[in-house]
């Protein structure tokens, strides 16, 4: 099982981080001991003075494909849910003033929290879903799918090209607006269309 990010897939959070709109979607990856299940807490690791939360749609793969046309790529995820892509800010920030890659701010371990998933079927429109993440009970982000600048599919087929996807592998779609620091003690709680999917604390 691997992760697959997408960054920058809401204009409104590549605008709050001073980032250009990407063109096409932007990945990177995550490891498998990066997944934190169950609502189990998370521990600020020692190396970060800034980790934020990040809360996005996950989409879980059930079958394996590559070089998938964007019209398939609606057969190749069957559950969804909700995931926080948590980064270490202060250390994204120097790498990308110095041109390195992103993965030691966001791919270490339990860096990528994973809720419970429900059938795609549950849902009408996949495009007019709404999220929502609260720190210490108030309102943080609110996400509407109908704001991706990369669809589902696209992302989907894109990554499909470069990377070969397999069952049980999860792609978190991007994040709005809204991002911010976590601190000892708060608590994380985050909704799919009224229905709360995480609840966990930070230690």
């Amino acid at each position: 099982m691997k992760i697959i990010a997408i960054g920058r897939n809401y204009a409104a959070h590549a605008a709050e981080l001073n980032n250009a709109i990407p063109t096409k979607p932007i990945i990177f990856l995550k490891p498998d001991t990066a997944v934190l299940k169950d609502n189990k807490p998370f521990y600020i690791p020692s190396f970060s003075n800034d980790v934020h939360y990040e809360l996005e749609i996950v989409l879980k793969i059930c079958k394996e494909g590559k070089h998938i046309s964007e019209k398939f790529a609606a057969n190749y995820y069957d559950e969804i849910g909700l995931g926080v892509d948590f980064t270490a800010r202060d250390i994204q920030a120097e790498h990308k003033e110095k041109g390195l890659p992103w993965e030691l701010a966001k791919a270490f371990d339990n860096s990528a929290v994973v809720s419970s998933f429900l059938p795609k079927s549950d849902y009408i429109n996949l495009y007019d879903l709404k999220f929502e993440l609260q720190k210490n009970s108030e309102t943080k982000q609110l996400g509407h799918t109908a704001n991706l600048l990369f669809s589902f599919e696209k992302i989907i087929s894109f990554v499909s090209q470069y990377i070969t996807l397999k069952k049980g592998d999860l792609i978190f779609t991007g994040t709005p607006e809204g991002v911010g620091r976590v601190d000892q003690g708060d608590r994380l709680e985050a909704w799919l269309e009224g229905k709360q999917l995480l609840n966990f604390e930070i230690k």
